[in-house]
């Protein structure tokens, strides 16, 4: 076995997660010799799967992810700043819409909340002369949009604005500070800052770790030229789905589990969503509109019944591409949250394409027409790590020198740049955010914080 010169940190995983970690590591923090662990390419794993997208609207139970995520947002700013935004970061906001009464009372009091706890001002549009006026989101420059929350509660503006959404629409949250980039962009541009400030990356397995007086020796690299030991008093575990598996090398069970989560991307050739639309999402819970034949054919097949029942609100879609000339969709539907096993390749739901397709159409009735002649779609996906309260683990383990950044749950490029600032104050000792404790593993150590986390759900803040 090769043994290799002394790491400072060893750094496990080379998603968003890993990347931002080690670029706060080695070029905010100067820590001397970074080394970034993976098998795979950067940012092949599950870090490319998402919509990319970004958000400070996060509904509770308390404000602990929205402080966090405008940290992150403000990260993500001043690196579009400083880069010529060469990962092409927006602000066209998220837009909430629903057809029903109530539920367009609780998307208002949602937003009064959040406001109050810093995601911006609130702007309520209601068709009064006293009412503001709305202003559309820019396409392309995150500078001159917005930021805080509208809400459209009048018929007349939803159609003077969103001419595309279905017109029994009753209320449309607009949340402004939230928008996309690309994520591949974003993450490549962090490694080369990270490598510029001497991290390495090492192609390779983490295949055991050195406890040693129950601290951190040391690690095993498995690759393809065989295993190097390299020593090592730090240790960040960052392997996204695979952190379970990662964990385990120490003897440490995490509190967590995973779900399948897929997109598509087909091209819109009839012109469904306008290019320079936000990301639009339906909130509101729905049963898909079969013809009376196609419901017939479905309860007679116990395979495909369940088709038949209702569906979980959060369909979504945005538009993709740089080019002018680009007419791709992405649209996602987590209608299946069940926790399974990790397994790659990852399987792929039966009939996906056509049932978020069919989804999208209640909120954006151009999608109808792709029902007869569905378009060509690419389905890809990964999995969400989630905690049972859908909050991130960032920070020691119980193994002295150990840490991890992880259970992002499919908001790993908008909360990473916070994630990896947040592991690296924990691995270098700097100052703590007042926010630190809320993703602590310690917090589980909490019986009053174990007990009211069992109202929240795993699904807390997840579209």
């Amino acid at each position: 076995m090769a043994v290799r010169a002394a790491a400072d940190v060893v750094v496990c995983g080379a998603g968003i997660a890993g990347v931002a970690a080690v670029y706060h590591l080695a070029a905010r923090h100067g820590v001397g010799r970074v080394v970034l662990v993976d098998e795979r390419p950067p940012l092949s794993l599950t870090s490319d799967k998402s919509t990319e997208a970004y958000r400070n609207f996060w509904p509770g139970p308390d404000d602990a992810m929205l402080r966090f995520m405008n940290r992150s947002i403000d990260l993500l700013e001043a690196l579009a700043d400083a880069s010529g935004n060469v990962f092409r970061m927006n602000r066209r906001g998220y837009v909430f819409g629903t057809a029903d009464p109530a539920r367009a009372v609780e998307l208002r009091a949602m937003a009064e909340t959040v406001a109050g706890w810093g995601a911006g001002p609130l702007r309520i549009h209601e068709g009064t002369a006293a009412s503001p006026e709305y202003a559309p989101s820019p396409p392309t420059d995150w500078r001159a949009s917005p930021s805080g929350i509208d809400v459209l509660a009048d018929p007349g503006a939803i159609r003077r604005h969103f001419p595309y959404v279905v017109g029994d629409a009753v209320a449309l949250l607009h949340a402004r500070r939230c928008g996309w980039l690309s994520g591949q962009q974003l993450g490549m541009h962090l490694l080369e800052s990270a490598r510029r400030a001497g991290a390495e990356l090492f192609e390779g397995r983490l295949g055991a770790v050195d406890v040693r007086g129950g601290r951190i020796a040391g690690v095993r690299i498995d690759g393809a030229g065989g295993s190097h030991r390299l020593a090592t008093p730090r240790l960040v575990l960052a392997a996204g789905p695979l952190l379970p598996a990662a964990a385990t090398l120490l003897g440490i069970t995490l509190p967590v589990f995973a779900e399948r989560h897929h997109k598509i991307a087909i091209e819109d050739t009839l012109g469904a969503v306008p290019r320079e639309a936000p990301f639009l999402i339906w909130d509101d819970a729905q049963t898909l509109d079969w013809s009376a034949e196609e419901r017939e054919a479905l309860a007679a097949d116990p395979a495909l019944c369940w088709m038949l029942e209702p569906f979980p609100a959060g369909v979504h879609t945005r538009p993709e591409g740089a080019s002018p000339d680009s007419r791709t969709l992405l649209v996602l539907w987590s209608y299946d949250c069940a926790p399974t096993p990790v397994v790659f390749p990852l399987p792929e739901p039966p009939h996906y394409p056509e049932l978020v397709l069919r989804g999208m159409a209640r909120m954006l009735p151009g999608f109808r027409a792709y029902r007869d002649r569905l378009p060509r779609a690419y389905v890809d996906g990964g999995y969400y790590l989630k905690t049972r309260e859908n909050r991130p683990l960032i920070g020691p383990l119980p193994v002295e020198g150990a840490y991890v950044s992880g259970a992002y749950s499919g908001f790993g490029i908008m909360a990473g740049c916070a994630g990896g600032e947040l592991v690296a104050a924990h691995v270098t000792g700097a100052a703590l955010p007042d926010y630190a404790p809320a993703f602590a593993l310690a917090r589980y150590d909490d019986p009053d914080y174990v007990r009211r986390i069992a109202a929240w759900g795993a699904t807390t803040g997840q579209i």
